[in-house]
C-alpha cells in the first residue's frame, strides 16, 4: 500500500498534489501508481482543484497513462477525462481535464470531437 506523500503541514493543496504526480513519476511500485492515480482522479471531480491540476499538467499524465499495460491505471486515468468531456457549461469554469486544442480535433461547433491520445494507443495522432 502506497504511503501518504510526505509533506510540511503548511505545504497546503499544491504541494500535496505535486507530491502525488512527483511520487506517480518516480515509483516503480505498480500498486503504488495505481493508488496515486486513483487519488489524482478524485481530486479531478472538484472544481476547487482544476487550477492546481493546470499548473501540474495532470490531464497529460492522464493521456500518458492510456499507453500503460497496466489495466488498471489505464481505467483510473479514462474516468476523469470521459467525465470532463470539455464542453463546460457556460458561465462555469472549464475542467482542467477538458481537452484543449492540443488534445482534440474540433468539429464545426469548436467542441471537441476525438479526443487526440498518445501515439502508443493511436498511431494517427498528430500530437498537435
Amino acid at each position: 500500500m502506497a504511503q501518504k506523500p510526505k509533506l510540511d503541514p503548511h505545504v497546503g493543496r499544491l504541494g500535496y498534489l505535486q507530491a502525488l504526480v512527483t511520487e506517480f513519476q518516480e515509483t516503480q511500485s505498480q500498486d503504488a501508481k495505481e493508488q496515486v492515480l486513483a487519488n489524482l482522479a478524485n481530486f479531478a471531480y472538484d472544481p476547487s482543484n482544476y487550477e492546481y491540476l493546470r499548473q501540474l499538467q495532470v490531464l497529460d499524465l492522464f493521456l500518458d497513462s492510456l499507453s500503460e499495460e497496466n489495466e488498471t491505471l489505464v481505467e483510473f486515468a479514462i474516468g476523469p477525462i470521459r467525465k470532463n468531456p470539455g464542453n463546460a457549461p457556460k458561465g462555469s469554469e472549464a475542467s482542467p481535464l477538458s481537452p484543449t486544442k492540443k488534445h482534440c480535433e474540433t468539429g464545426r461547433s469548436g467542441s471537441c470531437t476525438r479526443l487526440m491520445v498518445p501515439r502508443a494507443c493511436n498511431p494517427s495522432y498528430s500530437g498537435g
